[in-house]
């Protein structure tokens, strides 16, 4: 059986998206341009690219709607279903999550009865686990509606949203207040956002991430080196390494002897095989070519 056309939207929301859909085009100077913020819009009127929102996008731009599906199901930005009010995407890249970014998401499963890419029952809270939001520095990082929640534990995530899901205020590390998933889209389609701060977040970058600058252009204290060998002295006097370290922050991580590096298991000497052999090679003693 054919499936169906995909059903059109009422007059009076047409309208009104007709009206945004020009605005948006008209920063393209190719019409097909605007298609991924043409998704963004019809992903703010019902929180999920629907049928209808594929159709309105393929006639706004003279494309067919299996073209228009090929993209929405390409980014991961574009929901395919209904979902919940406020995504919460807990990072489980690299550093987040030997940082705790596992055990977060674990517990927010366990805690709100959800699995990935699922929404809780009351339709408050979609969980999902998320790559890297570029925030390494603040890790763990949670993201809701992509909107920065730094340095969080188990603890703290569950308290965010169980908030959530309260209606109780929540106010993200950095950047704006926080706005649903469909005022998050229509953002994203390019409208100006009018949250208070929305302008401020834009500035400078938090201290974490600027501390390397900082510390290269030597307007804060070097850090202490603290060699991971110190407490294991092989010599009485300093060497060439040890002055190193006192001026070099990370000369700890050069190379070291064998003996040097490890005292409780140093290297003997190498022994001295006499000429003509190759080092590493030979078992035995050297012989002349031909005995």
């Amino acid at each position: 059986m054919p499936e169906l056309p995909a059903p059109d939207y009422p007059a009076e929301v047409r309208t009104r998206l007709d009206a945004d859909a020009a605005e948006i085009v008209a920063r393209y100077p190719d019409s097909r341009s605007a298609l991924l913020p043409l998704l963004h819009l019809v992903q703010a009127e019902e929180g999920h690219v629907t049928r209808s929102g594929i159709r309105f996008c393929a006639e706004v731009l003279g494309l067919t709607t299996a073209e228009v599906t090929a993209v929405s199901t390409f980014y991961s930005m574009y929901r395919r279903k209904p979902s919940g009010d406020y995504q919460v995407g807990v990072c489980t890249n690299t550093l987040c999550a030997v940082m705790g970014g596992d055990a977060i998401f674990e517990q927010l499963q366990d805690h709100l009865g959800v699995g990935n890419g699922e929404t809780t029952e009351d339709g408050k809270v979609t969980l999902e686990h998320i790559e890297c939001n570029a925030a390494c520095d603040f890790a763990p990082v949670v993201m809701v509606n992509w909107e920065f929640f730094d340095n969080q534990t188990p603890e703290s995530a569950r308290r965010l949203v169980d908030d959530l899901r309260a209606g109780r205020p929540v106010q993200p590390t950095r950047g704006a207040p926080l706005c649903t998933y469909k005022e998050t889209a229509r953002i994203l389609a390019g409208f100006p956002d009018q949250r208070p701060g929305a302008v401020e977040a834009t500035g400078p970058a938090g201290d974490p991430s600027l501390l390397g600058l900082r510390l290269a252009k030597g307007e804060a204290p070097p850090s202490r080196v603290v060699s991971p060998r110190s407490s294991f002295p092989v010599q009485d006097q300093p060497s060439a390494h040890d002055e190193a370290a006192a001026t070099h922050p990370s000369s700890h991580d050069e190379p070291e002897q064998t003996s040097a590096s490890d005292p409780h298991h140093p290297a003997p000497p190498a022994p001295d095989r006499g000429p003509g052999t190759t080092p590493d090679t030979q078992s035995g003693p050297a012989t002349e070519e031909g005995e």
